[in-house]
C-alpha cells in the first residue's frame, strides 16, 4: 500500500471541499459547515475522521443513506432533557445542531441533555467537545456504532467502539478527551493501512483469533480490541444502552442489521460551570491537576506527558504553518469526485 503524502493548505482544503459539497446539492451554508469541519479535523491531525472519510461520505449520499436535505428536529422535551430525530441527515450538521441545543439548555438550566436518534456518522466526536468548550461548557458526549468489537471472551463482534468525549473549558487550552472504546478507532486503523504501517500495539484479532498489529487483518473481519480488555467491553455495552435508552433509538444490534452504518444514537450532555460562581477556583483546580501530571520524570529521556487535547493544539499550530499532511491517494480521490 502506498504511503505517499503531500501537504495541503487549510484554506485550499476548505475551498475544494466546499465546491464538492455544493456539487452534491448541499446549501451554501451547509456546504461551508461540512468543509470547515472536515478541514479542521484534518488540521488537528485526525485524518482518519477528516479528509479520509470524505469519499465514504459521498458514497453514502450516492446510495441514499444520507439525506442531503434532512435535518435533526426536536420530537420530545422534558425540561432540560430533549429527544431529537436526525431523520437520516448529515451526521456533522445534526451533531452541531444538537451540541448547540445542549449548550443552550445548559445556559438556561445549568445542565442540558439532547438525545439524538437516527443520525449518521458524526465523524470526529471531539469536534463537539471543542465546540462546547469554546462556549464555556463542560460536555460529555457519546455515540453507538455498528458492531465491530467482540464482547470479552466472544468470537464475533457484538459491541460498537462507541466513541466517548469529555470536554472541559480552560483559559490556557481546553481539555478534550476524544476516544473510541476500541484500542484504535477503525478510521485510525485504516490510516495506518493507507500509510503501509503496522499498529504500534495490538488493535484487534485476526482470522486465527490471535491479537494482531496488522491493520489489514483487523479491518478484514472488524474485530477490534476493547480498551482495558473486559472493562472496555463492559463500558461499550453501557454506553450503547444509555444512548439507545435515552434517545429511544437504534442499538448497536439494530444498526448491525443494516447494510450501512446509519441510524446511530447519540448523547450530548452539557454543563454550565458558571452556575457555580467560582470560575477562578475552577481554573485553579484544573491547572493543579495538569501541572501535577506534567511534573513527572519521563520514562524516556526527552519525553513528556500531555493532558487530553494538548497535542491536538500543537498539531493544529504546526499544520497551519506548514500545511496539512494528506495521503496522496485520498486527496486524488477527493479531486476525482469533484471532477467526475
Amino acid at each position: 500500500m502506498s504511503s505517499e503524502s503531500l501537504k495541503v493548505g487549510f484554506d485550499k482544503m476548505q475551498e475544494v471541499l466546499t465546491r464538492l459539497f455544493l456539487k452534491y446539492a448541499f446549501t451554501d451554508v451547509k456546504a461551508k459547515i461540512l468543509a470547515k469541519t472536515y478541514s479542521e479535523t484534518t488540521l488537528d491531525g485526525v485524518n482518519s475522521h477528516g479528509i479520509n472519510r470524505v469519499p465514504l461520505f459521498i458514497e453514502y449520499i450516492e446510495n441514499g443513506v444520507i439525506e442531503v436535505d434532512a435535518e435533526a428536529e426536536k420530537v420530545e422535551a422534558f425540561g432540560s432533557i430533549e429527544r431529537w430525530d436526525g431523520n437520516s441527515g448529515p451526521g456533522i450538521i445534526n451533531a452541531i445542531k444538537c451540541t448547540d441545543r445542549a449548550i443552550e439548555l445548559a445556559k438556561k438550566h445549568g445542565m442540558g441533555l439532547v438525545a439524538l436518534r437516527n443520525n449518521n456518522h458524526w465523524m470526529r466526536g471531539g469536534t463537539y467537545g471543542w465546540r462546547a468548550a469554546e462556549e464555556g461548557c463542560i460536555s460529555i458526549l457519546f455515540t453507538n456504532t455498528q458492531p465491530n468489537m467482540p464482547p470479552w471472551g466472544g468470537k464475533h463482534s457484538r459491541l460498537g467502539n462507541n466513541p466517548f468525549i469529555v470536554g472541559i473549558p480552560r483559559d490556557k487550552g481546553h481539555v478534550v478527551l476524544d476516544m473510541a472504546i476500541s484500542q484504535f478507532a477503525f478510521g485510525t486503523i485504516n490510516n495506518y493501512k493507507l500509510k503501509g504501517e503496522k499498529l504500534p500495539y495490538p488493535g484487534g484479532w485476526d482470522d486465527n483469533d490471535e491479537l494482531s498489529k496488522d491493520p489489514e487483518k483487523i479491518l478484514g473481519n472488524e474485530r477490534g480490541l476493547p480498551i482495558g480488555y473486559w472493562k472496555g467491553s463492559a463500558l461499550s455495552m453501557v454506553l450503547d444502552i444509555l444512548a439507545t435508552l435515552l434517545s429511544a433509538g437504534k442499538s448497536t444490534f439494530k444498526i448491525g442489521q443494516d447494510n450501512y452504518e446509519t441510524g446511530v444514537s447519540q448523547i450530548f450532555l452539557c454543563i454550565d460551570p458558571e452556575r457555580f460562581g467560582d470560575n477562578g477556583l475552577q481554573e485553579k483546580l484544573v491547572n493543579e491537576i495538569i501541572n501535577y501530571t506534567h511534573d513527572v520524570e519521563p520514562m524516556e529521556k526527552g519525553g513528556k506527558t500531555y493532558y487530553p487535547g494538548e497535542r491536538t493544539l500543537k498539531t493544529r499550530k504546526d499544520n497551519l504553518s506548514n500545511g496539512i499532511p494528506v495521503s496522496t491517494e485520498v486527496w486524488n480521490k477527493v479531486l476525482g469526485l469533484l471532477e467526475q
